[in-house]
């Protein structure tokens, strides 16, 4: 009889309660409304830029990110789509810890972060792009001079290693020389720790000077076609010297791409003056991807997605470095005073 009767009662229904409640008790919604309410900057620290900037960013990405509802489920809305792509970029949280925070589950979410990420690049992208013209090469050389007294320079090259998860029957092909699984974010910076062109998605068992002849800019550089200006003098001198490009060892000596002097050298030496002033104007890069990554944390943990999910969370970061950088109202939370190095 009991056994009659546990065969003729109802299906059990299994339901998510976190998620069930996500329409009348506490959404995202909610919470970034209570953000902006603190007087103490906890929106800025969420998010990691200003509202003025979340608002115009939300603005931007909308048309490409908003759903429609259903009959079944009310659509998760922009601003908290939004939200959850740059809480992961700012924390590199796991999905699961995103679904706790947004009452949204980690399927959805996974879905959620690389549409984001895309979107951010299509309306953003004009934040990064090579100088046109000699004349604008010609701008970066002189910010260069005057703020790392270093002439002639137009930029400053490297490479990053991002560190993701083993990809399944990937073999060795992303771990690199230091042991981790790997791809290399390549890229050029300015004297002002922007942006000026960035490429990722090469296997981390690649030198950073292989990675470099594999990017478009090697090839515009090779071609002649990035309009950099003619030969000029030295400041003082008559000889005409190149426009060049600043890198370490990694990378292959030519007329546009200057590297250290092998070796030591004596104190006081040429040499050693030319490589310390080398050093130090392309140290740039370098710190360029410290900010970022100390921002965007997610840069700093093995992300547990595969390598071209990756790369397009890099990009994103790389992206909206520029974008902050140039904001009137992000700026000074973003790179605070103290942030940068200074000529001596």
């Amino acid at each position: 009889m009991i056994l009659g009767l546990s065969l003729t009662m109802p299906p059990t229904v299994i339901i998510n309660t976190l998620l069930h409640v996500s329409d009348f008790r506490y959404s995202g919604t909610n919470l970034l409304a209570d953000l902006l309410k603190e007087p103490s900057g906890q929106f800025q620290n969420f998010c990691r830029m200003s509202n003025e900037d979340f608002s115009s960013l939300l603005a931007k990405v909308t048309p490409l990110i908003a759903k429609k509802d259903t009959k079944w489920r009310k659509a998760i809305p922009p601003n908290e789509r939004l939200a959850i792509t740059l809480r992961f970029l700012a924390t590199g949280d796991s999905f699961k810890s995103l679904h706790y925070l947004f009452k949204v589950s980690p399927q959805i979410i996974s879905e959620i972060i690389p549409e984001v990420c895309s979107s951010i690049i299509e309306v953003l992208k004009d934040v990064i792009k090579l100088p046109a013209t000699a004349t604008e090469w010609r701008i970066i050389s002189r910010h260069f001079e005057e703020l790392w007294n270093f002439p002639h320079c137009i930029g400053t090259i490297d490479g990053k290693h991002v560190t993701i998860q083993s990809p399944i029957n990937s073999g060795s092909e992303f771990f690199n020389y230091k042991k981790y699984f790997s791809i290399v974010l390549m890229a050029l910076v300015d004297a002002e720790y922007c942006f000026m062109f960035a490429d990722c998605g090469c296997q981390g068992r690649l030198s950073d000077g292989a990675v470099f002849k594999n990017t478009v800019l090697y090839n515009k550089i090779k071609s002649k076609s990035l309009n950099l200006p003619n030969d000029e003098p030295l400041p003082g001198r008559q000889k005409l010297m190149p426009y060049v490009f600043l890198g370490d060892d990694a990378f292959a000596l030519s007329k546009r791409l200057m590297k250290p002097f092998p070796g030591s050298h004596e104190q006081g030496s040429k040499p050693r003056i030319f490589n310390y002033r080398l050093s130090r104007a392309r140290r740039i890069v370098e710190n360029t991807f410290g900010i970022m990554a100390s921002v965007f944390r997610v840069l700093r943990k093995p992300m547990l997605l595969q390598p071209d999910k990756v790369a397009l969370v890099t990009m994103t970061c790389v992206i909206l470095h520029n974008f902050l950088r140039r904001s009137r109202t992000s700026r000074s939370m973003y790179t605070p005073a103290g942030t940068f190095d200074s000529e001596d």
